[in-house]
């Protein structure tokens, strides 16, 4: 058979290529060890399964499911903003904390211990800004460049376990310490060789062992720094962790890998498949957000990733839209009721092909009162020659 796709996240596997041919029984004992449950298969390069279902028909009953949790009610909270007002402040926000985190892991990599003095204030603005409108600061942290990607996913994965964390309704001294151990997480990197860290292309199988010793290295740095806690070293030490035992570095499983670790590992896959590298184009968010909803019958707790699909909805603030109406939008706001129904502001008619009067539509309501439309699909940004977050 050919495989198409290995259906895990990049950094589960050892194989240097996501397709290839499955030759010999040894190649399918190491995709069973590194914990892969089922995988795609080409069946116009190999051979069919007769009961197995199309990729057509997976992808429409996960986008099924994923609109059921989407109509659930979402957790309450009490924006202070609209992601428009706090768009300015959290542009500052992100770019601060980008600068901070990339004096800490150079730093490191000197030999330096980790100044939480630094990281602190960092976390704290963080917060702040997540607690007016999480959308506008989650939006500028899935904007990533590939030569900086260690620095801005550090940073991002803080932003996400603060609003996951938020959202959970966690006290305000655990969201500080899970933001500090979010924004930390990959801090063992620094002692990875920079040719491994740095490469271009997929990892041979012996640099992804190398690579993955990373885990290692962060929890030794964080436990030498003065003031940390054990929960931001937690949520470093447990990142790589799978529900089904099949993570590293100690293959805990299920309720042996804590409430932060479990959320930790939803959070850092989802930035990572959101991001562009070398050698992996990033996903659009609801792509991503079905990957790891599907991945989550074996890797993730299914629970946290249905409750952190709700907390950053199903078309995350600044997500590109189609709608029903031939008119494209930017998401702006989630309605906590129906996450498949946002707040967007259209400004673009694909009938006319022309720029419109940008104007907010409330897609949850109903005919005469602003609404009476709905996303067909998440459109690309690249291909359409687009910056969405323009409009926000």
């Amino acid at each position: 058979m050919f495989i198409h796709d290995l259906n895990c996240d990049w950094m589960s596997h050892p194989f240097l290529r996501n397709r290839f041919v499955v030759a010999h029984e040894s190649e399918i004992r190491k995709i069973a060890e590194s914990g892969i449950h089922e995988v795609y298969i080409d069946t116009s390069k190999g051979l069919d399964v007769v009961h197995a279902p199309t990729l057509q028909e997976v992808k429409a009953q996960l986008e099924s499911e994923m609109r059921e949790i989407g109509v659930e009610a979402a957790p309450a909270s009490e924006k202070r903003a609209t992601a428009t007002e706090e768009f300015g402040r959290a542009r500052m926000v992100h770019e601060e904390a980008h600068q901070i985190i990339h004096g800490i892991l150079h730093d490191v990599r000197l030999g330096k211990q980790v100044d939480l003095e630094l990281v602190t204030p960092s976390v704290e603005k963080m917060t702040s800004s997540i607690l007016r409108n999480d959308g506008a600061l989650l939006a500028l942290c899935r904007i990533k460049d590939k030569d900086n990607y260690t620095f801005q996913h550090s940073v991002s994965v803080g932003a996400l376990m603060v609003t996951f964390c938020n959202a959970m309704n966690m006290g305000k001294e655990v969201i500080h310490q899970a933001g500090i151990g979010g924004m930390l997480h990959d801090i063992g990197k620094m002692k990875i060789p920079d040719a491994i860290l740095n490469k271009p292309d997929r990892l041979t199988e012996r640099e992804f062992a190398v690579m993955k010793c990373h885990v290692v290295e962060s929890k030794a740095i964080l436990s030498q720094a003065r003031g940390i806690t054990q929960t931001s070293i937690t949520v470093a030490a447990q990142h790589h962790e799978r529900h089904d035992g099949s993570g590293y570095p100690e293959g805990l499983k299920g309720h042996e890998i804590s409430q932060l670790g479990q959320m930790a590992a939803i959070v850092d896959v989802y930035d990572a498949l959101t991001s562009d590298r070398c050698y992996h184009k990033g996903m659009p968010p609801t792509d991503a957000l079905r990957k790891i909803y599907e991945w989550s019958k074996f890797h993730f707790n299914p629970d946290l990733v249905q409750a952190f699909m709700r907390t950053i909805g199903i078309y995350p603030v600044g997500t590109l839209v189609r709608l029903e109406s031939g008119r494209l939008g930017v998401v702006v706001e989630q309605n906590e009721k129906n996450l498949v129904s946002p707040k967007v502001k259209v400004f673009f008619s694909l009938k006319s092909n022309a720029h419109i009067p940008p104007e907010i539509v409330d897609l949850s309501r109903s005919m005469g009162h602003g609404g009476a439309d709905k996303i067909v699909r998440h459109e690309s940004p690249e291909k359409l020659r687009l910056d969405p977050l323009k409009f926000i």
